[in-house]
């Protein structure tokens, strides 16, 4: 038993914390949901896009040229 129970056992402690109602952070909506997958999308074909044209440029610095192998790039240095 506390100082404070022996004052007014009725009466709240203020030394013991409520309880507290954690809400948690969560996308709910499908919509930010599908937003989420179209950026995610958008920037995986991006980075594609990024990578393919830096190895064109790699092959004409080196004096290659392109050849179109279906669906690879080949590069042909003469």
């Amino acid at each position: 038993m506390t100082e404070h129970d022996k004052l007014d056992p009725k009466a709240p402690n203020p030394l013991v914390e409520p309880p507290i109602n954690p809400q948690q952070v969560s996308i709910k909506a499908w919509s930010q949901k599908l937003l989420v997958a179209f950026l995610c999308v958008a920037s995986f074909y991006g980075g594609w896009k990024s990578y393919e044209s830096r190895m064109v440029n790699q092959c004409f610095a080196s004096g290659g040229q392109i050849i179109e192998g279906g669906k690879t790039l080949l590069c042909k240095v003469s």
